[in-house]
């Protein structure tokens, strides 16, 4: 790569404010630091703000951009609006949505319970309908904005024993296509990112040999990282992907093709 495409790539968020549901750890962090390494200023929620997510707020400010850190439970309808007029207070607009909160309660659906359904679904579904009820009036006065929802390989394939999470991410894809054909007129793109297996902490909960058969599965014969998930994302919040919306973007090396 040449100098002037590298000098070309830096602050490819410059001035634009993101603010990453559930972004304290894993990929919701990967994303905030590569967001802030291209000069967007960066809020991010996260159920509480504890030494962990501390850590990620000093990581991110030593980008050289303005952060903060707010403790919220995004399947709350009124504490997401409460969070997004509290960011736009301090920090003057919102140009990036990322919706991350997510969480799995796992198991096959002839031995779910109702609450492990109900917890998925609020934390992985409405935490996003929350967060875009939220944040669209002021994009809209804006004229712009990228709201990017964290979908799964398994919303578009299903997977056994986890019918509550591959709801939930199916759910997102909806609403994620249905926001691009409402918001377009108002100059607001929604897309969605789809991983396939990345190695987080909820992967690493899984036995070794469940980890290894997966692997195998994947013509790229690897996990991602949350960096993978990064690169896709920073991609559809800048105006690289200025005419890409309503769309689901695969990261997942091939698993699911």
């Amino acid at each position: 790569m040449s100098g002037g495409s590298a000098f070309w790539i830096m602050g490819l968020l410059k001035d634009k404010v993101a603010l990453i549901t559930g972004a304290a750890r894993g990929i919701g962090k990967a994303i905030a630091l590569r967001f802030a390494s291209e000069g967007a200023a960066v809020a991010f929620t996260d159920l509480v703000i504890d030494d962990t997510a501390l850590s990620t707020l000093k990581e991110i400010e030593a980008l050289g951009v303005k952060a903060k850190a707010y403790a919220s439970d995004a399947s709350k309808f009124e504490a997401a609006h409460e969070v997004v007029e509290k960011v736009r207070e301090e920090f003057g607009r919102i140009d990036i949505l990322v919706n991350n909160a997510g969480i799995t309660r796992d198991t096959l659906m002839l031995r779910m319970e109702e609450g492990q359904w109900d917890a998925v679904i609020n934390v992985n579904l409405k935490s996003a309908f929350n967060f875009i009820h939220a944040v669209t009036p002021i994009m809209s006065k804006q004229r712009g904005g990228s709201i990017i929802s964290m979908s799964s390989v398994v919303g578009e394939a299903g997977n056994a024993g986890q019918c509550n999470y591959s709801a939930s991410k199916a759910g997102l894809i909806g609403l994620t296509k249905s926001i691009a054909k409402e918001m377009g007129p108002r100059g607001i793109r929604a897309n969605c990112i789809a991983p396939g297996f990345i190695i987080s902490d909820m992967t690493a909960a899984m036995p070794q040999e469940v980890r290894d058969a997966w692997i195998k599965t994947i013509p790229l014969r690897r996990g991602g990282t949350p960096e993978d998930v990064a690169g896709v994302a920073l991609f559809l919040a800048s105006s690289m992907s200025s005419y890409v919306s309503g769309q689901v973007i695969n990261c997942c090396g091939a698993m699911a093709c």
